[in-house]
């Protein structure tokens, strides 16, 4: 397997944490798109995302990756109870940058960004003063607790679930949080484990 180890010494990897659409390569060879199967297709969930060297990698084992996507879609996406969008990706962000996990907390920010426009300075103060910057009760408990399952999962207790709820969250809410935060924390550590980001085009 080592001589499909792919290095990147040629590039300077991003060294702050950035609503801006970030690049990623990896450090192993991905699956080339024109070797996919239709197991592979399966796996990816979305064709389209053959384009992504990410997705090509982890296509190496589609079952697997066909289950992380699902679960992926379902807790971001699936939002018709409990927590909102911008909220989940929130969570998302803060576990990132508790890892750091520049590429997934340039993604998940920007996603909150989106969802949620008149919040991009709460959004960019968690990526620029981390966890400790100043945000509204709602917000502060969010990170509060998507943080503490990040850092080691015994560190999340009753008093993060009491300020969820002190905060207007509802027991599927706080479930919501649990599952953003836990999520991310998995998949942030296999992305940094598998290659490294990129700048933002044009940088």
């Amino acid at each position: 397997m080592a001589e499909h180890v792919l290095r990147h010494p040629e590039l300077t990897p991003p060294d702050v944490f950035t609503q801006e659409e970030l690049g990623w390569v990896p450090w192993l060879e991905p699956k080339p798109v024109e070797e996919l199967t239709e197991q592979d297709y399966a796996g990816l969930v979305e064709r389209a995302r053959s384009a992504n060297p990410y997705f090509r990698l982890l296509v190496r084992d589609p079952v697997v990756l066909g289950a992380r996507t699902r679960a992926d879609n379902d807790i971001f996406y699936n939002t018709d109870a409990g927590l909102g969008r911008a909220e989940r990706e929130i969570s998302a962000a803060a576990a990132s940058r508790t890892n750091g996990c520049l590429y997934c907390a340039s993604v998940h920010s920007r996603f909150a960004t989106i969802q949620a426009p008149s919040r991009r300075d709460d959004v960019q103060r968690l990526l620029d003063e981390g966890i400790d910057g100043e945000q509204d009760e709602r917000w502060t408990a969010i990170i509060e607790a998507s943080a503490a399952l990040t850092a080691t999962p015994s560190r999340f207790g009753s008093a993060h679930v009491e300020a969820l709820r002190a905060a207007g969250l509802d027991d599927q809410a706080v479930v919501d949080v649990v599952q953003s935060a836990a999520f991310f924390n998995w998949a942030n550590r296999l992305m940094l484990s598998l290659g490294e980001p990129t700048p933002p085009a044009g940088a």
